[in-house]
């Protein structure tokens, strides 16, 4: 179990753009595989003829290298391991962690034939100074817990709905899945990596102090996942159990909990007026497995959970996504968005019984447009009303 799980897309898009004039910043949620992507790619550059000498690796979440954390050393170090006259690649990990990183990182930039990798958990590196200085020479690439194409080759299951359903209660971190079999391992682990995040991506990051707050507002969102919710609401529901809550400190939280890739909101979207709509977005988390260990529960609530799935998958493919509103009172669960082309999904557990499969066709039958229309369900039939494709979920996430 100590060989490194494959994440051929994330491979492929850092050999896309090797010696490339452009930073290759890798984002997302702690444990994602940002580091062990890394180590991939190192072994993928050596494969191909780099040399040792060639490559420096800084991971700054090692206290070997706290002085590093002064970005005029982390400067002075990249430049005195260079190599002269050849490609020389600087692999950043956490870079979030240095101070005043984009000064280091602007400057190492102007040096020929220095190719730079960095890594951040935290969006709000990218919301700053390194956007305003490195405009237009920068590629991101967003990282996630592992596909279930990806998670399908990482572990000895043999039937795939019995594989999807250890994938949607347990997860998909990378490391997780050594714990399949164990329990209490698999939740101790989880439980790492989400104080891990609060406290440093969320609460020191945003210089939060409130943590009973901040997880109140964490199961909240873990548990309406794909329910419309508004800072309002929150609060209201907070001061409601006797915590009195403004909603600019909801809104403050809310932002911390984003930018840290714990969560991610999507906006509601009219499709027929082609605006976006500032009311009750909704939210999903990283990984359903995590939800599972915040709330305490496995196996509850699939619908949620496999619209989760599948908006993570969507972006993994690199969609824009939105919640679409078609009609009074009907939503598409998410119009996606990628090449200029528009595709509508709606998501359900199941459609066998005619009422559900009538109300997850109406809001597709109500757009007017000739773009893919599907729904995603766990049955085991597919089919076609009208030009709406029916589609198994887990042929789906491995096609």
């Amino acid at each position: 179990m100590n060989k490194l799980i494959e994440r051929k897309s994330y491979l492929d898009q850092l050999q896309m753009w090797r010696e490339e004039e452009m930073i290759k910043v890798v984002t997302g949620v702690r444990r994602s595989g940002k580091s062990t992507l890394f180590e991939l790619y190192i072994n993928y550059l050596k494969a191909n003829g780099v040399m040792d000498e060639q490559i420096i690796f800084i991971n700054l979440e090692n206290e070997d290298l706290s002085e590093l954390l002064d970005y005029k050393k982390l400067h002075e170090y990249v430049k005195k391991h260079i190599v002269p006259d050849k490609w020389s690649y600087v692999f950043i990990d956490e870079i979030q962690n240095c101070k005043d990183y984009e000064k280091a990182v602007s400057s190492l930039f102007l040096i020929k034939n220095l190719d730079i990798y960095i890594t951040g958990s935290n969006a709000y590196m990218l919301s700053g100074e390194l956007a305003t200085k490195l405009a237009a020479r920068y590629i991101q690439i967003d990282m996630f817990p592992l596909s279930f194409q990806e998670y399908s080759k990482a572990v000895a299951t043999a039937d795939k709905r019995e594989r999807f359903v250890q994938y949607m209660n347990m997860g998909a971190f990378p490391y997780a899945v050594r714990f399949v079999d164990n329990s209490l391992a698999h939740s101790q682990y989880l439980e790492g990596i989400y104080n891990t995040v609060l406290v440093k991506d969320v609460m020191t990051r945003k210089k939060l102090n409130d943590v009973t707050l901040l997880k109140s507002i964490v199961s909240f969102l873990a548990s309406n996942i794909g329910s419309p919710v508004s800072a309002k609401k929150i609060a209201d529901t907070l001061t409601s159990y006797g915590r009195p809550t403004g909603v600019s400190t909801v809104e403050i939280y809310l932002e911390a909990l984003c930018d840290s890739y714990l969560f991610y909101r999507v906006q509601r979207y009219n499709i027929k007026g082609r605006t976006h709509l500032k009311t009750n977005c909704k939210y999903y988390i990283c990984d359903t497995g995590l939800r599972n260990a915040i709330l305490g529960t496995q196996g509850n609530d699939i619908g949620h959970q496999i619209e989760n799935i599948v908006y993570l998958e969507l972006l993994r493919r690199g969609y824009q996504i939105n919640i679409g509103k078609s009609g009074r009172g009907t939503e598409v669960d998410f119009v996606a968005v990628r090449d200029k082309q528009t595709e509508y999904y709606q998501v359900a557990a199941t459609v066998l019984d005619e009422t559900t499969l009538a109300r997850e066709l109406a809001p597709l039958k109500q757009i007017r447009d000739n773009y893919l229309k599907f729904v995603l369900t766990l049955d085991d039939y597919c089919g076609n009303y009208d030009g709406i494709q029916q589609i198994n979920l887990v042929d789906w996430l491995l096609s």
